[in-house]
């Protein structure tokens, strides 16, 4: 298992799906623009997805933590917007 921790820029609208027949129950996807100019895909799940439809929006600048699959997809835990 791995642990990441990014700091970045949200870039694109984020999508918010409900997921049937899964143990999870919405998903929430966008993508980040890092420091370094690279660019991400987050999906957040259930209530961090609700909080990421409801209160972030595109150019945010968010800190995440969460782990990166074997997509390169960045899988949050905690998601905090920086003021």
């Amino acid at each position: 298992m791995n642990i990441i921790i990014i700091l970045g820029k949200i870039i694109s609208d984020i999508e918010f799906k409900f997921i049937i027949k899964n143990k999870n129950k919405s998903i929430s996807i966008f993508e980040l623009e890092l420091t370094n100019n690279s660019i991400v895909t987050v999906k957040a799940y259930n209530i961090l997805a609700d909080y990421c439809y409801s209160e972030l929006n595109k150019e945010d600048i968010i800190l995440i933590e969460g782990q990166l699959n074997s997509k390169l997809e960045i899988i949050s835990k905690t998601i905090e917007k920086v003021e």
